[in-house]
């Protein structure tokens, strides 16, 4: 019963995150939740049999993007194999270092980005990039070497803040920024899977019914997503991130009660 459980929120986790990213909200809570006590206390596991799931939607939230939205793969795919690396290695840090540090600073960002999307009320709503295909390319690399090690040593928000980056620095719309964000997050989830399978830390009884759920329901996100356009995505990022926020503010408000 439990996996049936666990594939109506990687429905829903799918969903959202084709749309704005933001899906391991919904699915490592309900992992922790609703896991057997012996499964669910192993928090690599956890980890590993989430993003075995999440792969799932992630490629085929590009597939998707990809048919209807054109991609700059020229300066996309640098940045993708990058994350991909980077990625790894954020997950090999996080073994012996703490991510208690990065909630904090993570709560500021999310209330910067928030703040500057929601007074900037044209952001995002015609594409215009800023940079030739030869210096995206190199920009791309950067953000996947930073957003990949994040990644994989933390995680949370990883498509919410790579959507604001390509809106914002790049000077895509929100619709594009969704696309080429699943196509970084597709190469650093890859790169986790790799790294949670070669260590043993994937329930695959689980995350196979669950990456079915999790790619259907990336399906459904990415095609309302194409229908409604770019001020509906810029709507749903917001709401993401303001969840992020309340989420981290609360941690923090509990952190300083203790």
């Amino acid at each position: 019963m439990a996996t049936v459980w666990l594939c109506g929120f990687a429905f829903l986790a799918g969903f959202v995150d084709a749309i704005v990213g933001g899906g391991g909200l919904i699915q490592i809570p309900a992992l922790f939740l609703l896991l057997p006590a012996g499964e669910a206390a192993v928090g690599a596991t956890v980890l590993g049999t989430n993003k075995l799931s999440s792969i799932c939607g992630t490629a085929m939230a590009v597939v998707q993007y990809s048919r209807r939205i054109k991609l700059n793969w020229a300066s996309l795919l640098p940045g993708a194999l990058t994350a991909l690396v980077f990625s790894y290695l954020g997950a090999r840090v996080v073994a012996s270092l703490s991510t208690a540090l990065l909630r904090p600073l993570l709560l500021v960002l999310l209330v910067v980005v928030a703040a500057y999307t929601y007074a900037h009320h044209d952001l995002g709503t015609r594409h215009a990039p800023r940079f030739a295909t030869g210096r995206e390319s190199w920009l791309s690399i950067l953000v996947g070497a930073a957003i990949g090690f994040y990644d994989g040593f933390f995680g949370p928000g990883t498509g919410s803040f790579l959507i604001f980056i390509f809106v914002g620095w790049f000077g895509f719309e929100f619709l594009t920024a969704s696309a080429s964000a699943k196509v970084i997050n597709c190469a650093t989830n890859l790169s986790a899977v790799a790294f949670f399978a070669a260590t043993n830390h994937i329930l695959y009884e689980r995350a196979l019914p669950m990456g079915a759920a999790n790619l259907a329901g990336s399906l459904l996100g990415t095609r309302l997503a194409m229908w409604k356009g770019n001020r509906f995505v810029r709507g749903f990022f917001l709401i993401v991130v303001a969840v992020l926020i309340l989420l981290y503010g609360w941690e923090a408000a509990k952190g300083l009660g203790s």
